[in-house]
């Protein structure tokens, strides 16, 4: 990605606010009825009819927590994350169980999305915390909740698909993923600012975005289509407001910064 070399803001927080209002806007009115008909489609699939008591619990917005949430946190560190996470789900961390076995097509590919949504949620929660800490120096407000929002939307993401785990009768993934972690680890280290929290996010937002738009091509359901093409626009809509935060071109675009037509599948896992 292309790194600015300023620690400025580069957006004004009139903008910003605007622009998250909208996001959570369409967020709620398009992206959540879509993944919710995508979750209760998949779960009619693989059951052959679901109780509609089953199907109205999720539907209402039982969703699954991830395991821990922000209590795995240290203050201001994705390590902390990452070493916790371990610690409680070793077996699912490790490169050879994940996604854990049993899980095959769809399932599997639903564990991996699972996954890097919790890493989303947990890398928000860190810069939030770290933020709130005073050591990324002056934080607009705008920003803040921007960053609250999107988090909102990873776990909302998250739950929906540990939903379609949960309804398959498989355990649900409360581990962040595992091959992204150490690249997040890395670079959180390095966070001293804004900007930095900034091009973290979008280099997350990127790889997730990549993830969904290959994995899309290799799930075999309509149903899973369907779920996961209604995810999958929304990254790419944080995409463009994170770039939009740096100064730059808020489209698909090469490492130096050049716009391209289509978003490429280069750094999906």
């Amino acid at each position: 990605m292309s790194q600015r070399t300023t620690n400025e803001f580069a957006g004004t927080e009139g903008d910003l606010t605007a622009m998250t209002k909208d996001l959570d806007q369409l967020h709620h009115d398009v992206g959540v009825p879509a993944m919710r008909e995508g979750v209760a489609a998949m779960l009619d699939a693989m059951n052959g009819g679901v109780p509609p008591t089953s199907r109205r619990t999720f539907l209402m917005g039982a969703g699954a927590a991830v395991a821990g949430g922000a209590a795995l946190m240290t203050v201001g560190t994705v390590p902390g994350v990452v070493a916790a996470a371990t610690r409680t789900e070793s077996a699912l961390l490790s490169s050879s169980s994940f996604p854990p076995a049993g899980l095959k097509g769809d399932l599997a590919v639903a564990a991996v999305a699972a996954s890097l949504e919790n890493l989303a949620v947990y890398a928000y929660t860190a810069g939030l915390t770290a933020a709130g800490a005073g050591k990324l120096g002056t934080v607009p407000p705008a920003a803040a909740t921007f960053a609250t929002t999107v988090k909102s939307q990873h776990q909302q993401h998250a739950d929906a698909w540990n939903g379609v785990l949960a309804g398959a009768g498989k355990a649900k993934v409360t581990v962040v993923n595992p091959t992204l972690a150490p690249t997040v680890q890395a670079d959180f280290a390095k966070v001293t600012d804004i900007v930095g929290l900034a091009q973290l996010a979008i280099t997350l937002e990127t790889i997730a975005a990549q993830t969904y738009q290959a994995e899309t091509s290799l799930l075999k359901s309509k149903a899973a289509i369907g779920l996961s093409s209604s995810i999958q626009p929304v990254e790419m809509q944080h995409i463009a407001i994170l770039y939009y935060v740096l100064g730059m071109y808020p489209g698909a675009q090469t490492s130096g910064g050049t716009p391209i037509a289509f978003n490429p599948t280069s750094q999906a896992l």
